[in-house]
């Protein structure tokens, strides 16, 4: 019986730690100190489903009678919860009275996404931009055979880094110097656009290490005079520092202004989406009106579409 009631003390004392220890990883941002980045950066990515489970495992506690250990599991369920649920609530927007412009961002998976699928998710969100990562030659050409170039007959696409810019309207060259796509959209009313395809490796040791997802996304440049999209597969979620400091260039997370930013959009093949990777960022003087997550038969990713009025 004692050794009965001192491994359920151990195993309290162990889920609370836990809890505790990722909740001050996450609020002091250590995934920025550089001898624990790996497993660190990989780690925080699953942050909302911990946060999930907090409370849970502070009422499993709270009812094994095992006070200690509920109190410290609760302090750290209510700090991940200030930084995780948030995200499900619309932002108030700013006043933008320009041209509604509605993208559609998607992570080809090494080209074997259904072009049927995509191109038929374009129709239905009337997609006036589509940034696709992980495109290849093959579905370049079965892109092309399902409709989307009648759909969207401009393109700005760099098989050598397989991603893509498709249009409805004019393309352009951008001002942006980065290894991925970007150009310029004309707008008929005169409006122009700024886009840019986004792809950093992942922060795992067979892609380089967060090392080279860093740097990659630490060269994003800040927004410019004209409204500016950039859209991708980040690679990197609302808990990663990097990430963030993105944000503070000038940028706003489409989905976190929805108030739809716990819809995660990446997962194995075949099972339910697990992290949100997918992203849809806008100069702030951008209003967000919607932000939607979609299944994509054939990818590992789902497509992320937001609507956006420009300024």
């Amino acid at each position: 019986m004692a050794d009965a009631r001192s491994t359920v003390r151990h195993l309290s004392w162990a889920v609370a730690g836990g809890l505790a220890v990722w909740a001050a990883a996450r609020v002091a941002a250590a995934d920025r100190v550089r001898c624990t980045e790996y497993p660190t950066v990989p780690l925080l990515s699953f942050t909302p489903l911990v946060a999930s489970a907090a409370p849970w495992a502070t009422v499993g506690l709270v009812l094994a009678g095992r006070r200690g250990p509920a109190a410290a599991a609760a302090a750290a369920a209510a700090a991940l919860g200030l930084v995780v649920w948030p995200r499900g609530r619309p932002r108030p927007q700013p006043d933008a009275g320009g041209p509604v412009l509605r993208v559609l961002t998607l992570n080809m998976f090494v080209g074997r996404a259904d072009a049927e699928v995509v191109v038929a998710r374009v129709r239905q969100v009337e997609a006036d931009v589509l940034f696709l990562q992980e495109l290849s030659a093959e579905a370049v050409g079965r892109l092309k055979q399902a409709g989307l170039d009648d759909l969207m007959p401009y393109s700005r696409i760099e098989l050598r880094v397989a991603s893509g810019i498709y249009a409805r309207f004019p393309l352009g060259p951008a001002p942006i110097q980065q290894s991925q796509p970007s150009a310029l959209l004309e707008l008929p009313g005169g409006e122009a656009v700024e886009l840019l395809c986004v792809h950093p490796p992942p922060p795992t040791r067979k892609h380089g290490g967060p090392r080279r997802w860093r740097e990659a996304l630490a060269e994003l440049p800040p927004p410019g005079a004209l409204p500016r999209v950039v859209a991708g597969d980040f690679n990197a979620t609302q808990d990663h520092a990097v990430f963030r400091d993105v944000l503070r260039l000038g940028y706003a997370d489409a989905a976190v202004q929805a108030g739809s930013a716990l819809s995660p959009t990446w997962g194995p093949p075949g099972r339910n989406a697990l992290l949100t990777l997918d992203h849809v960022l806008v100069t702030r003087s951008c209003a967000v009106l919607k932000c939607s997550v979609h299944f994509i038969l054939g990818s590992d990713h789902r497509a992320v579409c937001a609507e956006i009025r420009l300024p």
